[in-house]
């Protein structure tokens, strides 16, 4: 075979923005909503695609999703940290939400509606399945920083809520 330098080679460079396309039925919540989190189904559970619906595509069935490994964004978390190892299982403890804390996406069937992710590193599938690695609490500013001190032992919310954040996201290409 003949080699050729190829003049369409590059896609994403470095510090690039990484806005891609995906087919709603690659989705694990294959009816995208834009300003949500979504994951992409791979091969093996807890190392799949996660990042931002920007824009969607009901006619194509595409969403345009934001990758960018350090984009911040604010999120809706649940401070759930385990569940009861049965399929569907409740949820059974929950913690600290602070700055710097592990973010995952999470398709457990007791999130609420419109929240995709928690502070469980498993989801409530039974056996415990890993949840992919989304990204990590960030202040975004002051009024921010102002929840978090000033003890620095993170927020102290009530068993099962929902917090809205600022979340740097890991992206594509991050680690």
């Amino acid at each position: 075979m003949t080699e050729t330098v190829h003049n369409d080679y590059e896609v994403s460079s470095e510090g690039a923005v990484r806005h891609w396309e995906i087919p709603y039925a690659r989705l694990c919540h294959n009816t995208p909503m834009e300003t949500n989190v979504n994951q992409v189904n791979g091969l093996l559970p807890g190392h799949e695609l996660t990042g931002m619906v920007l824009t969607i595509d009901a006619v194509t069935s595409v969403a345009v999703m934001d990758f960018t490994a350090g984009m911040v964004y604010r999120n809706d978390i649940r401070n759930v940290l385990t569940y009861v190892a049965a399929p569907g299982g409740a949820e059974a403890t929950w913690g600290l939400v602070n700055i710097g804390d592990p973010v995952y996406y999470d398709d457990s069937t007791t999130m609420p509606a419109g929240v995709y992710l928690s502070t469980a590193p498993a989801n409530n599938a039974g056996a415990p399945v890993a949840n992919p690695l989304y990204g990590f609490v960030v202040p975004a500013n002051d009024a921010d920083m102002a929840l978090f001190l000033p003890a620095g032992r993170g927020i102290a919310i009530a068993p099962g809520s929902t917090l809205r954040l600022a979340i740097m996201q890991i992206g594509a290409g991050a680690a």
